[in-house]
């Protein structure tokens, strides 16, 4: 369960990064609000995942749900370019995720 409390912590790092794209510097007023509340509804859910996890294990998976999300969502929403290299640098970022999960001592 704290595996998928994690992964929650992982996509309202995604969601808060994406309002706070949208805010516009924090002057539009509901993605400002969705930034702040989705920042802390992610530390709360990786605070909960952290009660479980090992925290070097915990913060490398958020941090890297993270990267990775943003980055798909941007080339998604804001049609930002995306070249190879990090298209590979993105996919081990994943990788590196997917490693931490299977060798993870719970």
């Amino acid at each position: 369960m704290h595996w998928i409390i994690l992964f929650l912590a992982g996509g309202m790092e995604i969601t808060w990064a994406v309002a706070m794209k949208f805010s516009n510097g924090f002057t539009a007023v509901i993605p400002s609000a969705v930034t702040v509340a989705g920042a802390i509804v992610s530390m709360i859910l990786l605070g909960i995942a952290l009660k479980q996890l090992p925290l070097g294990t915990a913060y490398a998976v958020w941090t890297g749900i993270g990267i990775a999300g943003t980055t798909v969502m941007d080339v998604l929403i804001f049609h930002e370019k995306i070249s190879v290299p990090q298209l590979i640098c993105i996919g081990l970022i994943l990788a590196g995720i997917a490693g931490l999960r299977l060798l993870a001592k719970e």
